[in-house]
């Protein structure tokens, strides 16, 4: 077992691979009495065309099929998994994203045997046509719930605006079309494909003794047998640059405009520090520009042009990458007319100045720091981090370095009139 020490945030981290592949870390907490266990793969909604494993020839699989699969995975031919959890007060739970599927536990007690329910319902699958038929009823109607929240058909629009091939416009769950093509085979597929110890990680952070969990997670692993592990094909259609489309509207029953102006990412090749620093980088940028400390801001909210549902956000992950910036508006032209302008003006690199990029380093330090006291936080960020080969516990070193030039440096990589896509949810009252 591997101890790597933190000595700037006093955290010490234990890390063993075992001979299956499965990477684990435990970071115990001193004075905390919550534990808190995160089992997760690399497998998310755009992995939709791969070679499977043992096989040469690729297939494109139903789309919303990873979240298809995380649903399924708590039910067993015994009964459903989360009765096995509560029994000893812990508390499961699961999520899908465009690039992994995690499941979860958190207790105060029991932490062996809600680990050990853990490892084994996520490593022990069971699927039948009957059971999969029965669960496309109930994943529709979550997709048509979704439908008609006025939120999420503004955030993926604006993603669907920029993308021309990239799955990531694919909503998470599929559509009801998509996900009537499931079968069985399609779920055994993915998750003999996804689910091996090799493309997954365990990550125990809490009141645990690090040496003692560790060889209760061996001997778990030891006594089960897995295929060896082989490298994964996943295959995604080249994309281009500029967005796919430059503006829509979509007319829902909504009392106040929504906005979403995008921008697409350039810069999606990184990993490792480099993808840290530069992520880390262009999300000051973004706070120099748009945030509530700016001159940006400042105008914005006396001219009316926003409300408390503004907001300012950059994701990146391998492949793909944007920032989402917008707000309920009574005058979304006005509002968008604003954030160009402001855009308009990074691009000659004079709004990025040496104290306002100090502030915000100590801002996001601070709130580094303070994230430091969620278990959640720390557990489900260092497993984002870690398939990217980064590190969580870099970020606050690699913000002490950034400098004015890093940041607009960085910036550039979202600047350019073919990167821009606007959308807009509007009142059905307004539709021409």
């Amino acid at each position: 077992m591997k101890t790597i020490e933190f000595k700037q945030l006093d955290e010490t981290l234990y890390y063993k691979q075992l001979k299956n592949g499965l990477d684990v870390y435990i970071l115990p907490k001193k004075g905390f009495s919550k534990t808190f266990v995160t089992f997760t793969t690399k497998y998310g909604s755009i992995d939709r065309s791969f070679v499977p494993i043992g096989e040469t020839e690729a297939i494109i699989v139903p789309d919303g099929i990873a979240h298809f699969l995380e649903h399924k995975m708590f039910e067993k031919e015994d009964g459903d998994v989360f009765q096995k959890f509560s029994e000893v007060g812990a508390q499961a739970n699961a999520f899908t994203s465009f690039n992994r599927t995690s499941y979860l536990f958190s207790a105060t007690d029991h932490i062996y045997k809600s680990t050990e329910t853990l490892l084994n319902f996520v490593q022990e699958p069971y699927f039948t046509e009957e059971t999969v038929n029965k669960e496309k009823g109930i994943i529709g109607q979550e997709i048509t719930m979704y439908d008609d929240l006025p939120d999420w058909r503004l955030y993926f629009g604006a993603i669907e605006n920029m993308y021309h091939n990239h799955p990531v416009k694919i909503d998470i769950a599929g559509t009801i079309e998509s996900i009537d093509g499931i079968t069985a085979e399609h779920l055994y597929t993915c998750y003999n494909t996804f689910y091996h110890p090799s493309n997954m990680l365990l990550f125990v952070i809490g009141a645990v003794d690090p040496k003692e969990m560790m060889t209760f997670i061996e001997n778990n692993q030891n006594n089960k047998s897995f295929p060896e592990p082989t490298p994964l094909t996943r295959l995604f259609d080249k994309e281009p640059t500029g967005v796919a489309t430059k503006e829509s509207v979509l007319h829902m029953d909504v009392q106040k405009p929504k906005v979403y102006i995008g921008l697409k990412a350039k810069e999606t090749d990184l990993s490792g520090e480099a993808m840290l620093k530069h992520e880390l980088a262009v999300q000051i940028g973004l706070e120099c520009l748009f945030g509530r400390a700016s001159d940006f801001y400042t105008h914005i909210y006396e001219e009316g042009l926003i409300d408390e549902s503004y907001s300012y956000d950059f994701s990146l992950e391998k492949g793909y990458g944007f920032s989402l910036i917008g707000s309920d508006t009574t005058n979304p032209q006005a509002l968008i007319a604003a954030i160009k302008e402001q855009l308009a003006k990074a691009e000659q690199n004079v709004l990025f100045t040496t104290e306002d990029v100090e502030r915000i380093k100590r801002k996001k330090i601070g709130f580094f720091l303070r994230a430091l006291n969620s278990i959640e936080f720390i557990a489900n960020q260092f497993t984002r981090y870690k398939f990217n080969d980064m590190n969580l516990f870099d970020a606050v070193p690699i913000l002490e370095t950034l400098t004015v030039a890093d940041i607009a440096e960085a910036f550039k990589t979202l600047q350019g009139e073919e990167q821009q896509t606007v959308f807009t949810v509007l009142p059905v009252s307004e539709r021409v």
